[in-house]
């Protein structure tokens, strides 16, 4: 079979299941497991090349203003790798091509009818497990889909049950993006619930709203999570400054505390795939450290820790 993987959450599922090998072309953020960045590009941006989250956040408003997807689908690298499954999303076009984009690309090619695409909507944490047995039963794999699942599921619940072990639930607050701030929603407040703590302002299966000031001054996070969607770390630490100004930054306890953090955002929490559970070892290392000093040292190139002063120290 020839997939086509068009965004990365879903080249992280077929890769997950053994079919690396499949894969004739991924879109242009797809940068894991290795090897994968070295396809075809099937998508790529219409985004002017800025790099702030304001500037980001205003090309991105713009673009859709005027009717448009965020990405586009190279037609005549698709038609070139003839794919026989296409593997995409309807969730948020701002995350990949729209499904409805998709299905037009399709139509134009010559073989279209030998064309299956298998579009996610994952909002939960049960719909991304769903997700990977249908990409599996699509691959044509379900033993392997149910054992990707089975071992999923029994690493998150072991994480449940030590976390659930230690005393109290802190009042965690995921912050998906920097300015303007935007809380995380969708399996955010699942993963941390089953880490141990309390997710304020989302409940599971919420799209990520955005807060003034005044409204997260209200707040009183025990645990701050600064993870941007699609920022690696370093891009992350080049705009801390802006937490002191977006947030209420003197405020807070878990500023004062030293209980804020900044994790790899790309890599993590928003790619609904099989690292969502890494994802959730952060968390339990974030909102419990001391039942997890395992998690510490195994993701302790993704996490800093930022103190008051937005000094960033080793987690």
């Amino acid at each position: 079979m020839r997939v086509a993987s068009l965004l990365p959450s879903a080249t992280e599922i077929v890769c997950a299941l053994g079919a690396q090998d499949t894969l004739v072309g991924v879109s242009h953020e797809c940068d894991f497991p290795a090897g994968v960045a070295d396809l075809p590009a099937l998508t790529r941006a219409r985004l002017k090349p800025v790099t702030k989250s304001r500037d980001i956040d205003t090309e991105v408003r713009a673009v859709l203003q005027d009717a448009l997807a965020v990405y586009e689908i190279e037609l005549d690298r698709l038609a070139t790798a003839r794919p026989e499954l296409i593997v995409t999303q309807d969730l948020c076009d701002v995350c990949a091509v729209s499904l409805d984009d998709v299905r037009a690309a399709v139509a134009k090619l010559a073989r279209r009818d030998d064309i299956h695409i298998v579009n996610l909507h994952p909002m939960r944490l049960g719909d991304v497990w769903d997700d990977i047995a249908r990409v599996a039963a699509a691959l044509a794999r379900p033993e392997t889909g149910a054992r990707v699942v089975d071992d999923l599921g029994a690493r998150v619940a072991d994480i449940q049950a030590r976390g659930a072990a230690r005393d109290g639930r802190p009042r965690v607050l995921s912050i998906e993006w920097l300015d303007p701030v935007m809380i995380g929603g969708m399996w955010m407040p699942e993963l941390i619930a089953l880490a141990g703590g309390t997710a304020l302002v989302t409940r599971p299966g919420d799209h990520a709203p955005t807060l003034t000031r005044e409204a997260l001054a209200a707040l009183s996070p025990d645990v701050v999570l600064v993870k941007p969607c699609g920022f690696p770390l370093e891009r992350t630490l080049d705009e801390l400054a802006t937490l002191r100004d977006a947030l209420p930054w003197n405020r807070w306890a878990a500023v004062r505390d030293g209980r804020v953090y900044a994790a790899d955002g790309n890599a993590y929490f928003n790619r609904p795939g099989p690292r969502l559970v890494e994802s959730l070892e952060i968390l339990g290392a974030c909102v419990h450290p001391e039942a997890f000093p395992d998690f510490q040292h195994k993701h302790g190139g993704s996490v800093v820790r930022v103190e008051a002063d937005l000094r960033c120290e080793p987690w």
